[in-house]
């Protein structure tokens, strides 16, 4: 690290506090459930009294955390919510990492995370207790502790740092699914690295995939090989993913056994490719970019006011970091520079995976990882094309501002009456 540059951990430090502070501040409202919490409070619940398999469509792992809330803090708003909050806080130091981690500067680190904190999608998951939240922040964690491995100075550290990596994915797959397609683009990237830095150093494939090239060492995960690295993965992952179904061994009905474990797997996905009848917020997957129709998880009078919660992604954010994917795309044709291409990468990657997968319905909050990435995209593309010309604490103002217009029907603030939604509903399919 540059000395003349601020120090990274002060930066996450004062990111983390910031974060939560923003995320619990009158967390409780409303105090009733509202949109999927309805699905999930229940489920976490039964999990407490382990009486048995229910919402059997999602793994455990992020029910069982809302669980761990309740226990906590009591079966209210602030038990199911809590730990949400510490996710988002996750989701924000990761970004602020996988940044720092891939351009080895802290300013566009620290500019990227506070894309994120005040991008409208990950304000509004971070404060309900639903699955995606959690599933984000582990797969946002898991891919800075495997781009940490990839900078280890020796093969004990690149060693550990991927195991972590792996664990982490295991857990993001373990509260939502959609977070598998990432253990196999972990595994793709570190032979495409490889690969890569073998053709810049004229030596053969067999060299980039063995644990150490002749004459010298790797430069990205040292003393590792291709086929080790990509079992431990693999194995350690899926391990970390079975482990936490350890709860419904002790169900009072229809408890698990090692025999039904994998079988129930298939019935998950029974569950998750069931065609569903029609429902009012659904979304085609290719809408979602452009927030076509964002959902309302609350519009009611509740808690003496009404109040509203729209899940809208920051227009600067979303339809920005559209042209930053754009532009980094374009960077990286013209330069081959490493972080354009991997900031393309992660939104892609996390994004066309809906066009793929079997889904009867579709639904706008699908989009909240890729719109975590549009806020790597934004960070390094304004890296790249504007360095030294402060356009980053521009944009972070049109999205500090932008933030605070919704702020209100992001929080669930009193409005001023059943009609106030007509302030932030911009098109007619916000409404």
């Amino acid at each position: 690290m540059n000395a003349t540059q601020p120090s990274p951990y002060r930066a996450a430090a004062l990111l983390a506090v910031l974060s939560q502070a923003l995320f619990c501040f009158r967390l409780t409202v409303p105090t009733k459930v509202m949109f999927d919490e309805v699905h999930y409070v229940p489920a976490a619940r039964q999990l407490i009294a382990l009486s048995g398999p229910v919402n059997i469509e999602h793994p455990l792992l992020a029910k069982e955390i809302i669980a761990s809330g309740i226990l906590l803090f009591g079966d209210n708003s602030l038990g199911w919510r809590f730990f949400s909050t510490l996710a988002g806080t996750a989701t924000v130091l990761g970004v602020f990492a996988i940044l720092w981690l891939m351009l080895g500067r802290v300013r566009p680190a620290v500019f990227g995370a506070l894309f994120a904190l005040f991008n409208g999608t990950v304000f509004i998951q971070a404060r309900i207790a639903m699955l995606d939240g959690y599933m984000a922040a582990f797969t946002v964690l898991g891919i800075a502790a495997l781009l940490w491995a990839m900078r280890a100075e020796s093969s004990g550290a690149a060693w550990s740092r991927w195991i972590l990596g792996s664990v982490l994915l295991g857990l993001a797959v373990a509260a939502k699914w959609i977070a598998a397609p990432f253990v196999a683009y972990a595994a793709i990237a570190f032979v495409m690295v490889r690969l890569s830095d073998a053709r810049r150093g004229g030596r053969s494939v067999y060299a980039a995939l063995n644990a150490r090239p002749i004459g010298g060492v790797h430069r990205h995960w040292p003393g590792m090989a291709a086929i080790p690295a990509i079992l431990v993965l693999g194995t350690v992952s899926i391990a970390t993913y079975f482990a936490t179904f350890a709860p419904a061994f002790f169900y009072a009905v229809q408890p698990m056994t090692l025999a039904k474990l994998l079988p129930f797997q298939m019935q998950m996905y029974g569950q998750q490719t069931q065609v569903l009848p029609h429902h009012p917020y659904q979304s085609a997957w290719w809408t979602w970019p452009v927030m076509v129709r964002p959902i309302w998880y609350l519009y009611e009078r509740v808690d003496g006011a009404q109040r509203g919660v729209l899940l809208v992604g920051n227009p600067a954010v979303l339809w920005g970091g559209l042209v930053a994917v754009a532009a980094c795309l374009y960077g990286w044709w013209r330069t081959r520079a490493p972080a354009l291409l991997a900031a393309t990468g992660l939104w892609l990657g996390s994004y066309v995976i809906w066009a793929i997968i079997p889904k009867s319905l579709g639904f706008f909050y699908y989009y909240y990882l890729p719109s975590i990435f549009l806020c790597v995209a934004l960070a390094v593309s304004l890296d790249h094309f504007a360095r030294g010309k402060r356009w980053d604490a521009r944009f972070l103002l049109l999205v500090v501002a932008l933030f605070a217009l919704f702020y209100p029907v992001l929080s669930a603030m009193p409005l001023w009456g059943p009609n106030a939604f007509h302030f932030w509903t911009w098109f007619p399919s916000w409404v």
